[in-house]
Order: C-alpha cells, then sequence, then structure tokens
C-alpha cells in the first residue's frame, strides 16, 4: 500500500514539474512577444493550466504527508520524501506569493466565473510595467520549475530506497 501511495506522489509531482517546466521552457520565445501577443498568450493557459495545479500540486501536497506519516522516521527514505515535500511547499509558496499575484494582473480583463474567480481573487497583485509583471511572472516559473524537478529527484531517490 506505500509503494503504490509512493508512486502516486511521483505521479503527482512529475505533473506539478512537468507544468511549471512548460512554463519556464516557454520563457525564452516569449521574451521576442510584444505586449499585445503577451498578453494574449497569457491567457491561453486557463483553465488548463490550473486543473493540473489543482490535480497534481495539491495532490501530492496532501499526499506526501500521509506518505510521511507511513514512513518510519528517521529512516533514509523518510527524509528524502521530507526534503520532496520541503520543495514542493517552497515551489508552491512561490507560486502564491510570486506568481498569483501576477495572473490576477493579467487576468483582470478575462472573465472568470465560480470557483475560478474566488481562486484568482485571491493575492491581487499590483499593476506595473508588462516587461517588469512578465519577468517575475517567468522567472518564478522557472524557479518553481527548479524546486518541482528538486521534489521529483527526492522523490525518486525515496522510492529506491
Amino acid at each position: 500500500m506505500t509503494q503504490a501511495l509512493a508512486v502516486l506522489a511521483l505521479v503527482l509531482v512529475a505533473v506539478t514539474m512537468g507544468l511549471a517546466l512548460a512554463h519556464a521552457l516557454e520563457f525564452p520565445g516569449k521574451l521576442r512577444l510584444d505586449e499585445q501577443d503577451y498578453r494574449v498568450v497569457q491567457g491561453i493557459y486557463y483553465p488548463g493550466f490550473t486543473i493540473g495545479g489543482l490535480v497534481g500540486e495539491f495532490g501530492a501536497l496532501l499526499l506526501l504527508p500521509v506518505l510521511l506519516f507511513l514512513t518510519p522516521f528517521g529512516s533514509e527514505r523518510f527524509w528524502w520524501i521530507a526534503a520532496a515535500f520541503a520543495f514542493l511547499v517552497a515551489g508552491h509558496l512561490t507560486y502564491w506569493f510570486v506568481t498569483h499575484p501576477v495572473n490576477n494582473i493579467w487576468l483582470k480583463d478575462t472573465e472568470v466565473s465560480g470557483l475560478g474567480a474566488m481562486f484568482f481573487s485571491a493575492f491581487a497583485g499590483q499593476d506595473a510595467d508588462w516587461r517588469q509583471l512578465r519577468n517575475v511572472w517567468e522567472h518564478s516559473h522557472v524557479m518553481r520549475a527548479g524546486l518541482a524537478m528538486l521534489s521529483l529527484v527526492a522523490m525518486a531517490l525515496a522510492l529506491t530506497r
């Protein structure tokens, strides 16, 4: 049972890493866009990335503490799972305090309803020059991709220990 949960956690962390990595890999190409095109491109990510983030990231954030509880404290596997969780939490905090406020600015003229409206109303950001917002958003995804990659590696090591 614990092994199956660990594999599921690995998959959920991989989804999280994949989404952040996709954004990070777009960065060089998106630097060539003017403001109008950049803002159009930003609008295509929703709801797909939102759904992926809810399933992957929140799923992993819920499952990793369960795995920690089920894993003998102090074992090598325990510490790798703890590291995977810590990296995932750091990436999640980066999202809420750096990325998400910029998302709110990108979406201010987009009609979002239901749960999406509630989700995107949290942690409102302050408008700034679009290049500054772009750089914050893009660099935050590079940071999140790195943290998610570390989480994925730690989770893979937990499975092999």
